[in-house]
């Protein structure tokens, strides 16, 4: 489904983040592994290695200190390896403080925002010239529960995904007239992660499904099988 589509997933190792970007691989998709930790995204690669799929390759970057250097080396070396991009999973973010707004730290809240938010536009803005030069090109941002619905002491990242949808949503109008390129935003639901952990600590996280078990959604958006998608909300985890 995805052969020869060159594809950019950030917090590509762990989580959901690895799982579609294993997957893609193995649906023939070059994959671009993008994240902080070195040694997570080298587990990443060796996985999509042992599979016998293309490839990716590793571009370590800590959103939270990222610099205009660094973002222009991005796009530099991906269109210098493979011109365009056809695909990009918004997925890298952080939980931030689970604490009222009135005892909310305020270099927390700064911060992740960033790195939820303020990243996924930079991000965005920098390879869209890239995604430009795609056929069908799909931009897949990560959403939330608590992003359409603001719900107490989930502070910045509630904000942070609400942004996110307003994010989506504008550059969707922006591209209407450009129906090579979509839009769209995904909520993968209660999966057992690291975040959603660190969220529930007390949760049975064995009564949850694994990221292998959500990716359905995730790689119809990526796909051709969407065009003319765009704009949507969707949630993983209803029909």
């Amino acid at each position: 489904m995805l052969k020869d589509k060159t594809i950019l997933v950030t917090g590509a190792g762990d989580g959901i983040g690895k799982a579609a970007a294993i997957k893609y691989a193995a649906l023939g998709a070059n994959l671009i592994l993008l994240g902080r930790t070195l040694s997570n995204l080298e587990k990443s690669y060796d996985e999509i290695i042992s599979n016998g799929s293309p490839t990716p390759i590793i571009s370590l970057m800590d959103l939270s200190k990222a610099d205009a250097n660094d973002y222009q080396d991005l796009i530099d070396n991906l269109s210098d390896k493979y011109g365009c991009l056809d695909g990009l999973l918004l997925n890298a973010g952080i939980l931030g403080d689970r604490a009222p707004i009135s005892q909310y730290d305020v270099p927390t809240w700064v911060n992740t925002l960033h790195v939820n938010l303020t990243a996924q536009f930079i991000l965005t803005q920098t390879l869209l010239p890239a995604l430009y030069k795609s056929k069908n090109a799909s931009v897949i941002f990560t959403s939330s529960g608590v992003g359409k619905i603001g719900k107490a002491f989930w502070g910045a990242y509630s904000v942070s995904k609400f942004g996110t949808e307003a994010l989506c949503q504008i550059l969707s109008a922006e591209h209407h007239n450009e129906p090579s390129i979509r839009f769209n935003c995904i909520n993968p639901g209660p999966v057992q992660t690291k975040m959603r952990k660190l969220a529930y600590p007390l949760e049975d996280e064995k009564l949850l499904l694994k990221p292998e078990d959500i990716l359905d959604k995730y790689i119809w958006l990526m796909s051709d099988d969407s065009l003319g998608i765009d704009g949507q909300s969707i949630d993983c985890q209803t029909s």
